[in-house]
């Protein structure tokens, strides 16, 4: 409920509200969860995401190994929850996750002629979880839960062929098919479920092996047809990719919602980073994650994957949803994509146009790229080099929004070392000491922009100033409040290094930028 922040911001103030939460939350049982998550994690250990995983990592099973040995580190740099990738056995070895086989097996049984993923054993994840908890690091599994992939084995049903861009228009009458569509796991030999997949599970499927065809194929039978609640791109966009799962049957909505009780008990999870949510049925992700929550007296935190630089779209999934999940800020990311573009062409004063972290703050994950983003990949977009700094120092150091981090961003792509991790170690510094307080913007001007955080009483000197230039060089005289008057300024990026400014009576100072760059300070007694 985004209102509720502001309205009680307003009576309390910043100080007293985070004070009272504790007596709020007993007499105030209708709040959502994200709400008070974010209160309690990102306002007052300014909690931050990572995505620990990008595309292009080796298919050596590692993974789950690097990140139980650098759990301390994470925490050291303030991470306070990891998003890890798909960790259930994919169609075949070495595949991301996404193409998703059997969501029991976590590397644990001998399938799709591997018994590790791509990032290692069951035990070797466990022993990763583990890590993490005992840094108070908390574990969010990535959900892929739209489809399945990799069958067992072909049966016999009739379907028809649907135009691919608008899925409602049918090509021609109905006719018999073999699709790949009943799933047995034969290697898990029924452990921890006995539910198998049959046609009957899925209302839609890519590849008719009997004529060696590949469309979209609409599969017909009592009840069949897309889900109506899902986004209406492409007529309907119920339908992604391979077996698409069908969840106005009651057999897959009870085997998947014990799945996601079993999945957060077995592991000991904190919470699911929920995949392309845009093309499932609304009412099911709402339903679940009601489901699931009902089981545990504590916090199953979510955010869902919708992929819509459309705030109108996103506003109206959180409110078919019950806000039942944070969402990720996709109209922000392309907002910093198309500023890395366009450079000194792009009004900077814009850059927060449509961002559902203006809308929706209680609700709003926000990133610079991720896995998708990244190039080379489907939703290729990503985040110029040269304003990579600035983006990552706008969803760090802003007070609203809960950031996440990209492990390629800070560790790397394809092998290569990150030039970033430098500067994003001296952001995530930043907002651990310094990010606090209410925000001043000073978006007045199309090339240079920036805020103030003014700073609060729990947190002894901080307090910032953010400036972005797209252009040349620039300055602003920004008022950081008269109760750091007298105070030095240092710039603590690296633009001047030997320059301090001193903060006059009334709470002003006049603060720099390079050109092209972005500039942060703070008090020199801080540093």
């Amino acid at each position: 409920m985004p209102f509720v922040k502001p309205l009680l911001l307003g009576t309390l103030g910043e100080e007293n509200y985070i004070c009272n939460a504790t007596g709020l939350i007993v007499g105030s049982i209708f709040l959502s969860v994200q709400f008070w998550r974010h209160i309690l994690e990102v306002m007052m250990k300014n909690g931050v995401m990572m995505q620990y995983f990008e595309w292009y990592l080796p298919d050596d099973g590692s993974l789950w190994r690097k990140l139980a040995e650098d759990a301390q580190h994470l925490s050291q740099i303030g991470v306070t929850a990891v998003w890890v990738p798909p960790a259930y056995k994919a169609m075949r070895p070495g595949d991301v996750g996404y193409a998703t086989y059997d969501l029991y097996d976590f590397g644990e049984f001998d399938q799709k002629g591997t018994v590790r993923t791509k990032y290692g054993t069951r035990q070797e994840l466990e022993a990763s979880i583990r890590a993490l908890h005992d840094q108070s690091i908390k574990v969010y599994l990535d959900a892929v839960l739209n489809h399945k992939a990799g069958a067992d084995e072909k049966e016999t049903f009739y379907a028809k062929r649907v135009n691919e861009e608008n899925r409602n228009e049918q090509l021609g009458d109905a006719y018999e098919i073999e699709g790949w569509t009943h799933f047995t796991f034969p290697g898990r030999a029924k452990k921890y479920s006995d539910f198998e997949w049959h046609w009957y599970h899925f209302s839609g499927i890519d590849y008719d092996a009997r004529r060696h065809e590949s469309s979209v194929f609409k599969i017909e039978g009592d009840g069949k047809d897309w889900s109506h609640d899902t986004d209406p791109e492409k007529g309907n966009y119920d339908y992604l990719m391979f077996a698409n799962v069908d969840y106005k049957h009651p057999e897959v909505v009870q085997e998947i919602t014990h799945w996601g009780e079993w999945v957060i008990r077995e592991f000991n999870l904190d919470g699911f980073r929920m995949d392309a949510v845009k093309h499932i049925s609304r009412d099911f992700v709402a339903n679940f994650l009601r489901s699931v929550r009902s089981n545990f007296q504590r916090e199953i935190y979510a955010v869902g994957e919708c992929w819509k630089n459309d705030d109108g779209e996103l506003d109206y999934f959180l409110d078919a949803t019950g806000e039942q999940m944070d969402l990720f800020d996709v109209p922000l990311h392309f907002n910093l994509h198309e500023a890395s573009q366009k450079g000194a062409d792009f009004d900077l004063r814009t850059l927060f146009q449509g961002a559902l972290v203006q809308t929706h703050p209680t609700l709003a994950v926000t990133f610079v790229d991720n896995h998708d983003s990244q190039a080379g990949q489907s939703l290729e977009s990503p985040v110029a080099d040269w304003f990579k700094p600035t983006a990552y120092a706008v969803i760090l150091l802003q007070k609203e929004g809960y950031p996440c981090i990209f492990y390629g961003d800070y560790y790397g792509t394809r092998g290569e070392e990150s030039i970033h991790r430098g500067v994003i170690d001296t952001l995530l510094k930043v907002r651990r000491e310094r990010a606090y307080g209410e925000q001043w913007d000073y978006f007045d001007d199309p090339h240079v922009v920036g805020f103030v955080r003014s700073g609060d009483a729990q947190h002894a000197n901080s307090g910032l100033v953010l400036l972005i230039s797209n252009q040349g060089d620039g300055e602003k005289v920004m008022n950081v409040g008269r109760p750091h008057a007298g105070e030095r300024w240092m710039e603590v990026t690296g633009c001047y290094p030997d320059e301090q400014v001193t903060i006059d009576p009334e709470g002003n100072a006049t603060f720099r930028v390079p050109a092209g760059k972005v500039a942060v300070w703070h008090n020199v007694d801080a540093s």
